[in-house]
């Protein structure tokens, strides 16, 4: 089983125009609420996949028990821990004629001490251990910035394989528990390592740097390009067809998703890699807020090309 913790999840409301003018009335061409967060979109992506995945975070006020309903009509396994505020919402604008993306994201609630307690008391004490828990996205007001290097080194601790995506001093302080997995895009490793990305070889040093560092597997997501990744033994070049971009939003957390679905099912990195970027790319296939489709992905897995690049 994976476990996937969203300390900051969200229900976002995507909204469709045909043109959109500032400064001025719009009216919407559709709208959609879906449960958003990146550990959440993890779970949801696993799940789709045949996988199983529960999903533990925090869950306040209406908007959350809207998104604890959506979740448990797609069938997706939750378990979270309740909060007093509200969670927060995010709004995606999608401009139909530009297919330009305008995403408005809160910083979302403040959790109190008590709730932090609470929650990493549960994901502490689930029953059967999980093999492999996902912590993923920001971290809202009151939870300490250093959270996910603490948590980490706990699980590390109780024998389950850690993986981190996020970003900012969030992923700074993780990566010093040295999480087994991590995914930056190539922005978020930059701020990482301290040093900008400029070229291919760059990349490949970086992903070789957090590896000398203590991470097991170290994966930098580069959008069209694909992703470069790599363990002790091995590093490869992974290349995604082109397609016709809808969206973005949920990329990055299908990547994670199929990268870990395909490591628990004991999958070797080059075929993990594989079916990480099939699932990014099948997500780019989808509108507004939408993830992959599981006949998407099984389409595009042919397509993907790996190359195993020299160490």
């Amino acid at each position: 089983m994976i476990a996937t913790v969203t300390l900051n999840p969200s229900l976002d409301r995507h909204v469709a125009v045909e043109n959109l003018v500032l400064d001025d009335t719009n009216r919407w061409v559709s709208f959609k609420s879906e449960p958003g967060g990146k550990g959440i979109n993890v779970s949801r992506v696993i799940c789709e996949l045949g996988g199983r995945a529960v999903a533990y975070g925090f869950m306040g006020g209406a908007d959350g028990s809207s998104l604890k309903n959506i979740l448990k009509q797609k069938g997706v396994p939750c378990d979270f821990t309740s909060i007093r505020n509200e969670i927060r919402s995010n709004f995606i604008i999608t401009d139909l004629k530009t297919h330009c993306q305008t995403r408005i994201s809160a910083p979302g609630p403040r959790v109190s001490a008590d709730e932090l307690k609470k929650l990493v008391d549960k994901i502490t004490c689930i029953k059967p251990k999980p093999r492999y828990m996902v912590f993923a996205g920001s971290v809202p007001p009151g939870v300490p910035f250093n959270i996910y290097r603490e948590l980490i080194e706990k699980m590390k601790g109780l024998g389950i394989t850690t993986v981190l995506d996020s970003a900012d001093l969030w992923l700074q302080e993780g990566i010093q528990a040295k999480p087994d997995i991590i995914k930056p895009n190539v922005r978020e490793a930059q701020t990482a390592i301290g040093k900008e990305l400029h070229t291919e070889e760059d990349i490949i040093q970086a992903v070789k740097s957090f590896i000398s560092g203590g991470i097991g597997i170290a994966a930098i997501s580069r959008g069209r390009e694909g992703m470069i990744i790599g363990d002790k033994d091995a590093m490869f070049k992974v290349v995604p067809p082109d397609v016709q971009v809808m969206s973005t939003v949920g990329a990055g957390d299908s990547t994670v998703a199929g990268l870990v679905l395909k490591l628990s099912q004991g999958g070797s990195l080059e075929d993990a890699s594989r079916l990480a970027v099939a699932a990014g790319t099948a997500a780019t296939l989808t509108s507004g807020t939408e993830l992959c489709h599981r006949e998407d992905v099984e389409k595009l897995l042919p397509q993907v090309m790996v190359e195993r690049l020299l160490s």
